[in-house]
């Protein structure tokens, strides 16, 4: 069924198809904007000359993992069954109804386990790139571990992409509602994925070139990881109000960027 469904490009005669396939890659286009900030911010370690590839090569691998799990769309949707259940304080309810719906029981998925697991990495992660930056770690030990994080680097990009890839695969499904349309998802993440490599040299550069920005990135990425906590414990939290936090506070930095630039400096002190 899988390989009939890569094969039926029936959708290309429907122009709701086309609709679904615009509206898909643009979406999948800002769910991916995570990933980018987070790849930029690791590939910022590696020399100048290794950055273009690490770049190239996480955004591959993001590609590759929404192909694979989009030919595994059956398992992907079985990931949704609980494995377990735990108590949840009745004051809680309100704020949980998966939980009020089962009597004070909320069900845990092998996706709530992945979520949870993807956003305590990014916190951790990116607490950890905050602290170096503020206590001056970063500078005093980047040469001995540049030279050796190329490796790791791509090790973090591959279990960051999981969790992403998870994400926007099960978001494509339920938008285009038609699992056997594996094709159509699969050219709007090609789509998706080229857009996003093309946009990444400067992304990245933008970020590396200002550290304020690099910070404001950090925190962005803390703040996903809290939302993919609570989504793991089912804390519903409407992706919108975090695109529009990032979008502001990224509005104000440039204004602040564009001020500092327009600011002559000081004058010199007299002797």
């Amino acid at each position: 069924m899988i390989l009939a469904s890569l094969l039926e490009f029936n959708w290309l005669h429907d122009p709701q198809a086309w609709g679904a396939l615009l509206t898909l890659s643009l979406l999948e286009i800002v769910l991916g904007i995570d990933n980018i900030v987070f790849i930029s911010i690791l590939v910022d370690r590696l020399p100048e000359e290794q950055r273009a590839k690490g770049r190239l090569i996480g955004l591959s691998l993001a590609m590759g993992a929404r192909m694979l799990l989009l030919l595994s769309i059956s398992w992907i949707m079985s990931l949704k069954n609980a494995l377990f259940s735990i108590p949840v304080h009745p004051a809680l309810w309100d704020m949980m109804p998966t939980a009020q719906a089962h009597g004070g029981m909320l069900g845990i998925s092998m996706k709530d386990l992945i979520l949870l697991g993807g956003g305590f990495f990014l916190i951790w992660k990116s607490t950890k790139e905050i602290h170096e930056k503020l206590e001056g770690d970063e500078e005093s030990h980047a040469a001995g571990r540049t030279k050796a994080s190329f490796g790791a680097v791509l090790v973090q990009i591959a279990m960051i992409d999981i969790i992403f890839s998870l994400d926007s695969v099960i978001t494509a499904v339920g938008m285009v509602n038609d699992p056997s349309r594996v094709s159509l998802m699969m050219v709007a993440v090609v789509i998706s994925i080229g857009v996003m490599m093309l946009a990444s040299g400067a992304i990245s550069a933008f970020v590396s070139r200002h550290p304020s920005v690099k910070m404001l990135a950090l925190s962005f990425l803390i703040l996903i990881g809290t939302a993919l906590m609570a989504e793991g414990l089912h804390f519903h939290i409407p992706k919108g109000y975090i695109y529009f936090s990032m979008a502001f506070s990224l509005a104000v930095e440039l204004l602040n960027l564009k001020l500092r630039g327009k600011t002559p400096p000081p004058p010199a002190a007299q002797i």
